[in-house]
């Protein structure tokens, strides 16, 4: 088994960058350009980061402990960041909903990576090092 990740695992990967390199632009951002939905503030944090976390599990498969303490501190460091902008605020609370949300969608991808390898729709991550 080779060890370069399989498609699903790159798109993962880059689509996980992309969306924490969006999430602290808005985060960054003055208050005024922060995008809303219908959704209540704290449905939107905790299932922007339940798709960070799912998409960097899937695309890190053999990584997981790297990728729940990756996306708990990033949802600590966006806090924390929002703290120099005037028009945001950082809070415990939000930093909460986003890493139960972070750790939501890592435990989503470990189940959905597991069926689809069940299921033979995905390859098993190859352990580093075997070739």
């Amino acid at each position: 088994m080779s060890n370069t990740p399989s498609h699903f695992r790159m798109l993962a990967r880059v689509l996980a960058w992309g969306l924490l390199a969006a999430l602290a632009v808005v985060t960054a951002a003055p208050i005024g350009l922060r995008p809303e939905t219908a959704l209540p503030v704290s449905a939107e944090r905790f299932g922007a980061f339940a798709l960070l976390g799912f998409l960097f599990a899937c695309g890190y498969p053999r990584r997981r402990l790297a990728v729940l303490a990756l996306t708990v501190a990033a949802a600590g460091l966006l806090e924390l960041a929002q703290l120099v902008q005037p028009t945001r605020h950082g809070r415990g609370a939000d930093f909460l909903v986003k890493a139960a949300g972070g750790g939501f969608g890592w435990l989503a991808a470990q189940v959905f990576t597991r069926i689809l390898t069940r299921l033979h729709l995905l390859r098993p991550a190859a352990r580093p090092g075997r070739v």
